[in-house]
């Protein structure tokens, strides 16, 4: 669960993406990944935006997790 913006740099740093990545791969305008990296709390955008952003995430190995405590870790590889 993407709950808040700080998850979106987390995720980025944990994969070593940059801002232009994530818009590359999810589909969501640079300008936009900027302003959701600039704010603070909880994610302020289209419900379709953050899905997007959470998909190009998830398709990369990111868990989100929400409540009580939002953070971000690499899925487990099954062997």
């Amino acid at each position: 669960m993407l709950v808040i913006t700080r998850q979106i740099k987390a995720a980025r740093s944990l994969i070593g993406w940059e801002q232009y990545d994530l818009a590359f791969r999810s589909g969501v305008a640079i300008s936009t990944i900027r302003r959701l990296e600039n704010l603070e709390g909880l994610i302020a955008a289209n419900v379709t935006t953050v899905e997007k952003i959470r998909r190009a995430f998830e398709c990369a190995g990111v868990e989100f997790e929400g409540e009580p405590t939002p953070g971000v870790r690499l899925k487990a590889r099954s062997t």
